[in-house]
């Protein structure tokens, strides 16, 4: 049963995408369940996770119209205004919308000017309001902004809590020693996973697995083989590779450090990360043609 933990879509009509412009060339286009469920088929994959890609709640409610209508989608990451007074009936509206298929929320923290603002002590309330509305909080950090993560994540013991894209390491410059001490500390002192996903976007061009061995041995060494999920970032993905050579690379990867764990990693940790009904992905796969 594999789960893909992190995917998006988007239309490029609907204008609330400001990151989304003409020179990031083949992500310059719509992105939609029609040009992806194809991929899921080829490659046996059940179910998909679908995060949000614009900081608007409006996108979230289409987000769900979308999970609502494709049955393979399981879940949604989506944005609330965390900031605002009324965050808490935001986010119980949103819940409301879904039917049960709101799993989580992202604030788009990579982009925010202010590496400190996840600290902010009015968001203290929009942070409870996610643990009494059972989700998750998916954390878009960039290697400087684990600690301000950290922080928030120890504020919230019982937040069930997720780092995307494994914190974005620059692994095409090489680096490693300050994401790796970051990673090891937060992994240590919070309860949070890591997913395995967005490696071959920060890699060099045509990077595979021994480009990214070292980052992945460190993932598994911190979090364990319990607390990594596996997630494409399709489309982002189709910038560095494709579909099938990225699942192809992370499972050779797990192989190597998490042998034994490839029911967790690509199924089964997601499942009760975000509290996706099994039931409905076996479901939903086997009601595919």
């Amino acid at each position: 049963m594999i789960v893909d933990a992190h995917q998006h879509f988007w239309r490029l009509d609907r204008s609330d995408y400001g990151w989304l412009q003409p020179q990031l060339g083949i992500l310059y286009r719509d992105h939609l369940p029609q040009d992806f469920e194809p991929l899921l088929e080829a490659n046996d994959v059940w179910a998909t996770v679908l995060v949000q890609a614009a900081a608007t709640e409006d996108e979230t409610r289409y987000l769900l119209e979308l999970a609502a209508a494709h049955p393979f989608v399981a879940g949604v990451v989506g944005w609330v205004e965390f900031e605002a007074d009324d965050a808490a009936q935001r986010m119980a509206a949103l819940v409301a919308c879904g039917h049960g298929r709101l799993k989580g929320l992202r604030p788009m923290l990579q982009d925010i000017a202010d590496p400190q603002w996840i600290l902010k002590p009015q968001l203290d309330a929009a942070f409870a309001a996610m643990i009494e509305q059972d989700l998750t909080f998916d954390a878009l950090a960039t290697p400087q902004l684990l600690r301000p993560v950290m922080e928030r994540l120890r504020r919230h013991p019982d937040l069930r809590a997720i780092i995307d894209h494994a914190g974005k390491p620059d692994i095409a410059g090489g680096a490693f020693s300050l994401w790796a001490e970051d990673i090891a500390r937060l992994a240590g002192e919070t309860a949070a996973c890591c997913k395995l996903s967005g490696l071959l976007t920060e890699a060099h061009a045509g990077a595979g697995v021994d480009a990214l061995d070292r980052y992945v041995a460190h993932v598994f060494a911190c979090f364990g083989p319990k607390r990594v999920v596996w997630g494409s970032d399709w489309p982002v993905l189709n910038r560095a590779s494709d579909y099938g050579r990225w699942l192809a690379v992370a499972r050779e990867l797990v192989r190597r450090h998490a042998p034994g764990y490839e029911t967790e990693v690509f199924g089964t940790n997601a499942i009760a990360l975000y509290g996706l009904e099994a039931g409905l992905i076996a479901t939903a796969s086997t009601a595919r043609p």
